[in-house]
């Protein structure tokens, strides 16, 4: 079955408001239930990315380059039998598309 490489990406967001503790619980909660109805097709739940840098032909330094972690907040890979199924798995996570954050899936081609 083919992989998707879903990577969550920011957005320029207008007044992004941090969710409340209860908020993040109730979120959590979704998320558990959401991580239940697709475990089949989530072969690596991924994360946060952390420090890095651009690698170039002439150097590995910090700019004037665009930090990734400005761009991408984090990345899953899902195993679907097409690419609009692996959208309805990556659009459901709660959180995951929200105003400040979307997700772009991409499918890994294997040799």
């Amino acid at each position: 079955m083919p992989k998707y490489l879903c990577v969550q990406r920011s957005l320029p967001a207008a007044d992004e408001q941090k969710p409340s503790p209860a908020q993040m619980q109730e979120m959590y909660a979704r998320f558990e239930a959401w991580q239940k109805q697709f475990e089949d097709q989530l072969v690596d739940l991924g994360g946060r990315l952390g420090e890095g840098k651009l690698v170039t032909s002439s150097s590995a330094g910090d700019g004037p380059f665009v930090e990734v972690k400005e761009l991408v907040g984090g990345y899953m890979i899902v195993e679907a039998t097409s690419l609009d199924q692996a959208i309805e798995v990556a659009s459901a996570c709660p959180g995951l598309v929200r105003p400040g954050s979307g997700v772009e899936v991409i499918q890994i081609l294997a040799e």
